[in-house]
């Protein structure tokens, strides 16, 4: 006769409040790197530049916790984020309408490229630190 053998003891696995807090306190500790980091990146172009890039970090940070939870594989959608907080933050920059000639637009360009650079900055940063952190991941 086969004795019964009682399964071995498993850990007791994490309530949802727990994984929820604890996924809350990750959401939020992405959000605060991705708006510190383009905050700080910018800071070199003045005050004005550092708030606005560090409130669209923050909203990069946010919604880049919730992509990697949902589909970390794919860099198509990482991508198309950060080209659509760009283009978020360029909606916010005064546009002048009355020098379309090649200073101006340069000018533009040059101001384009100093609003998104800090977010690039940062959402490489960010993506970058959980190559090494995997703990970090959701």
């Amino acid at each position: 006769m086969i004795a019964f053998e009682p399964p071995a003891p498993v850990a007791v696995p994490p309530s949802d409040p727990e994984i929820r807090q604890r996924l809350r306190l990750q959401s939020i500790g992405w959000a605060l790197a991705a708006g510190i980091s383009a905050g700080l990146l910018s800071l070199p172009w003045g005050l004005e530049a550092a708030v606005r890039s560090s409130g669209c970090g923050l909203f990069y940070g946010l919604l880049a916790f919730h992509l990697q939870r949902v589909d970390p594989d794919d860099g198509h959608l990482q991508a198309g984020l950060v080209g659509a907080v760009c283009g978020l933050r360029s909606l916010g920059m005064p546009l002048p309408l009355d020098n379309w000639q090649a200073d101006g637009l340069a000018s533009l360009l040059l101001e384009l490229l100093q609003a998104w650079l800090p977010l690039i900055g940062s959402a490489l940063l960010l993506h970058g630190t959980l190559r090494f952190l995997p703990a970090s991941r959701p």
